[in-house]
């Protein structure tokens, strides 16, 4: 309970307090706390401080918690209202037993001083950079030992006062020294942490774009998973039992293909086995639109009609974790899977160009998608790899008839040694000419072949050729039909029982395949809507396979 509280407060927030209080309970605990506050601004110094001491003491234990913080500040107006300061802090928590020498477990201390220089905090355009260090320490017998030792560099910057051009930095360099290894797991070590990040925004909109860099250290966890079973359209995986030995192994989840089949989920589970990893990532996007940046008046005819079609977007994500090897490594471009030291990376890189992309008659777009990943699983590395290409070219021939053609070569690989029938390097090509006629928002149908060839590195081989029918009508603003019809009759030079084949043949088999699905919604009111579903399936030799779903929902 408080005893007294005394303080003196004058301008300029100038207060000092000391507050008493007691804490009594009739077991024969008892504790008294001090509290001491200075703070406040003196001409160009500011000053906060604070003390707390509190004694503690019961039938089998007596000790003290002292917590002081200093932070004193000197404001230079002669020298553009920059800031130097020094702060320190403590904290003691000692608790000894009366009956013999030695300290209860949860004693600890830590302390930290640091120094400074700051620019105001007001600006837009500031930096500051500081040095601190921290020492742990932790019980033995009836003292506190210090165990370790850090110092560390701290530098920030913010670059916000320009329109177009605005940059943030944060970093901090941490050299570690452990004093006594009887107290903690940790090794003498050197980490870098570091934010960079730069936007901008040029040419009236023309050019935008941002980058991010980040690189620090952590502990990564070597993870296990597991398959659950869940009702079917629910989940991700399908199980396919290629060996007919009726056990679920992991070699025989695949992604399922179809709604019916992802009847399982992944559930990944912690181990105990962590490795000290560097962590870097590394995004960008830029966006080239000259439409945005030249005037009407002047794209009508030259050079500038042309450069006004253009329009490309890039973006690059890449999040890597490797062994910890000291600092670290700063090159976010080298990314070789076959780095032993790599642990998790997922990279995706994606970069679009179009022609003419804002016109309603015609135009052409370029795309190309590459990932990568690198998963760390309680069985071995796990490698994954796309690179993909598409082109598609597009011409509206009338108000009602549209024509398009999709071109696409890919490269898709797996890569698992523990699990060699899942491995495979996927070579393939497709082409896709499309006719569509459409009759305002009401109706719309589209007629498509498609001839879709792969080539796997054991030798499979695949030859898809599909005729697709889509037809879309809509009543009014109540009611929505969709209906689709794919055919695909299949060449296929292996066994279909692998995981190779369900990849290279999507989930089909050999021979004739046939895919249709019903969509119907309505309104049945103004926030009920119903929408009924309807998908069958015939592949290859297999029997039919239909599938309904229903659901209602109220729309607020």
């Amino acid at each position: 309970l408080p005893i007294c509280s005394v303080g003196l407060q004058g301008i300029a927030g100038r207060l000092v307090r000391y507050s008493l209080s007691t804490y009594t309970r009739s077991d024969g605990y008892h504790g008294m706390r001090n509290a001491f506050l200075h703070q406040g601004e003196w001409g160009s110094w500011r000053f906060n401080n604070f003390l707390q001491y509190t004694s503690i003491d019961d039938s089998r234990q007596a000790g003290y918690f002292l917590r002081p913080s200093i932070d004193v500040a000197r404001r230079f107006r002669k020298l553009g209202d920059h800031t130097a300061g020094f702060q320190y802090s403590m904290e003691r928590n000692k608790l000894g037993y009366k009956a013999y020498d030695s300290q209860n477990l949860s004693s600890f201390s830590f302390s930290t001083w640091k120094i400074y220089v700051k620019s105001p905090d007001n600006r837009p355009n500031k930096w500051g950079m500081s040095y601190f260090v921290r020492s742990d320490h932790y019980p033995l017998g009836k003292e506190l030992v210090r165990a370790d030792r850090s110092s560390n560099v701290n530098l920030y910057t913010e670059l916000l006062a320009g329109e177009h051009h605005q940059f943030r930095l944060n970093t901090t360099y941490r050299k570690l020294n452990i004093l006594d290894p009887r107290f903690t797991t940790l090794k003498a070590d050197q980490t870098l942490l570091g934010r960079a990040e730069y936007l901008a925004n040029v040419w009236n909109g023309g050019v935008s774009g941002n980058v991010l860099y980040e690189l620090g250290t952590g502990q990564e966890l070597r993870r296990n998973f597991s398959y659950l079973e869940v009702p079917a359209g629910q989940g991700e995986y399908t199980w396919i039992d290629y060996n007919k030995d009726g056990i679920q192994q992991l070699n025989e989840f695949e992604q399922a293909k179809f709604q019916d089949q992802a009847k399982f989920i992944r559930v990944f589970t912690p181990t105990s086995d962590f490795i000290k990893a560097n962590y870097l990532t590394f995004n960008y996007s830029l966006t080239f639109n000259p439409r945005s940046a030249i005037a009407p008046s002047s794209a009508k005819k030259g050079i500038l009609k042309l450069v006004t079609r253009l329009y490309l977007q890039s973006t690059l994500q890449v999040n890597r974790k490797k062994i910890a090897d000291g600092v670290g490594s700063f090159d976010p471009f080298h990314n070789a899977l076959s780095d032993t030291t790599l642990l998790t990376l997922d990279q995706l890189l994606s970069n679009s160009f179009s022609f003419n992309k804002f016109s309603t008659l015609w135009g052409a777009d370029l795309n190309n998608i590459r990932s990568s990943g690198r998963a760390f699983l309680s069985y071995g590395y796990e490698t994954r790899r796309i690179n993909d290409w598409i082109l598609k070219a597009r011409v509206n021939a009338s108000r009602h008839l549209a024509f398009d053609v999709t071109g696409r070569k890919f490269v898709n690989e797996l890569l698992t040694p523990s699990f060699a029938n899942r491995n495979y390097h996927i070579n393939g090509s497709s082409m896709e000419p499309r006719a569509s006629y459409i009759n305002g928002t009401t109706f719309r149908t589209q007629l498509s072949v498609k001839y879709d060839m792969r080539d796997n590195s054991g030798g499979e081989r695949s030859e898809i050729r599909s005729v697709i029918g889509e037809l879309k009508y809509n009543v009014l603003s109540n009611t929505s039909l969709s209906t689709r019809f794919t055919y695909s009759g299949i060449k296929y030079n292996a066994t279909a029982n692998s995981s190779v084949s369900y990849i290279m043949l999507d989930g089909l088999l050999p021979g004739k395949n046939f895919l249709w699905t019903v969509d119907l919604t309505k309104r049945l009111s103004g926030f009920l809507e119903v929408n009924l579903q309807y998908e069958g399936r015939k592949a290859g030799t297999s029997g039919m396979v239909h599938i309904g779903r229903a659901q209602l929902r109220a729309l607020f």
